[in-house]
């Protein structure tokens, strides 16, 4: 019996596939999706998340989420959901601590600095960034850069990728060339993606006041969990009347992707991984569940997002990435010894400045925009 003979035969088994660019020994207590997560987890990209914002910057306060924080919580929810639908497990976790690791500072307002700076040179993805990480920026193994993972975990990192850049990945990023879908433990790990982000970010909303109770009980679905709580404990008011109406929220979230997925599974029937990517997605919400979570991505973006105190934030942030490129572009001594391009080759030079800006976290970016253009920093 293997650690992995309880799945269903549409899972991905990582015995099975295309398995790692350099070849290596199995592991006798440990799947290959389990020494993923593991080197995933033990990496330095992984531990700079807990510096890097999700909505509010680091340094605004220690109760908000971060890039770690929610990369835990999608891993937390993805893999409750895998058990239900015998996936595997070890690939959604590792998917989901990996999601994320390409992230700029700052958010996505960093992502969107860089790829307009980076437009002449190949742009800018953070989900291909994340795969660059896992591919060749970490350096730990004595025989090959980056981490060498698994085709199953370094494809499902791509949640996105434009096609231009897809032809340029051979086999992993065939599939948007093909248009197939990938292994449902991806396409499991991005909604478990989405119900993280949409429930912490309401959370993380309400703490900072930027939204109210009042606004949110305007979008119905979470009115009605909102209504839930105080039917069953009236009159409680505070953290524990959020804490409990979004405990539900997710709750409704994953139960309805849980029979939505199950019943798509059943009548498609797959046989094994190669079917379902030939198949349509697989791993969905209901329609009206859809609809409800679009509404509050709609809210939280119209209301939480855009938040003028939010934009304050955003303009200084994108004025701090954009100012380092430009420096670093037009003096490239100011870069540390590792990311100075000696070929002369522009772009070649515009890559290494991406790498080094994308592993910045929100404070060291801070730093070192004062280390270069503060006098009174040295």
């Amino acid at each position: 019996m293997t650690l992995e003979d309880h799945l269903a035969p549409y899972a991905a088994r990582s015995d099975a596939g295309q398995g790692r660019r350099f070849p290596e020994a199995g592991h006798a207590s440990r799947s290959q999706f389990q020494r993923d997560r593991d080197r995933i987890i033990h990496c330095s990209a992984f531990r700079r998340l807990e510096y890097k914002t999700q909505v509010f910057l680091n340094h605004e306060g220690d109760m908000f989420r971060t890039r770690l924080t929610h990369s835990l919580e999608v891993a937390q929810i993805g893999r409750s959901i895998a058990r239900n639908l015998r996936l595997n497990e070890d690939l959604v976790e590792a998917l989901a601590l990996a999601h994320d690791l390409g992230h700029t500072p700052f958010g996505h307002v960093g992502q969107d600095v860089l790829n307009d700076a980076m437009r002449d040179y190949g742009g800018f993805e953070h989900n291909l960034q994340s795969l660059r990480v896992v591919d060749t920026l970490e350096q730990q193994y004595a025989a090959f850069d980056g981490l060498n993972l698994m085709f199953d975990t370094r494809e499902g990192i791509l949640k996105h990728c434009a096609l231009h850049n897809a032809r340029e990945l051979g086999d992993v990023g065939q599939r948007f060339i093909d248009r197939t879908q990938p292994t449902l433990e991806a396409q499991l790990t991005n909604l478990a993606d989405e119900i993280a982000y949409n429930s912490h970010d309401v959370d993380d909303g309400l703490r900072s006041g930027l939204i109210t109770i009042a606004q949110l009980e305007e979008v119905d679905f979470f009115a009605r969990r909102w209504r839930e709580v105080q039917d069953a404990h009236p009159g409680l008011t505070g953290r524990r009347a959020v804490y409990e109406t979004l405990r539900r929220l997710i709750t409704v979230l994953a139960d309805d992707l849980i029979t939505t997925s199950s019943t798509l599974l059943a009548d498609a029937a797959p046989r094994d991984v190669e079917a379902v990517r030939l198949a349509g997605p697989l791993i969905r919400f209901s329609d009206a569940t859809r609809k409800d979570a679009t509404d509050l991505k709609r809210f939280l973006r119209a209301n939480l997002y855009r938040h003028y105190k939010v934009n304050r934030m955003r303009v200084k942030a994108s004025r701090i990435v954009r100012e380092l490129y430009e420096a670093f572009m037009q003096e490239p001594v100011l870069l540390p010894p590792d990311y100075q391009d000696k070929s002369g080759d522009v772009g070649k030079q515009a890559r290494k400045i991406a790498d080094y800006i994308a592993g910045m976290t929100d404070r060291y970016a801070i730093r070192e925009h004062r280390r270069i253009f503060s006098l009174e920093e040295l």
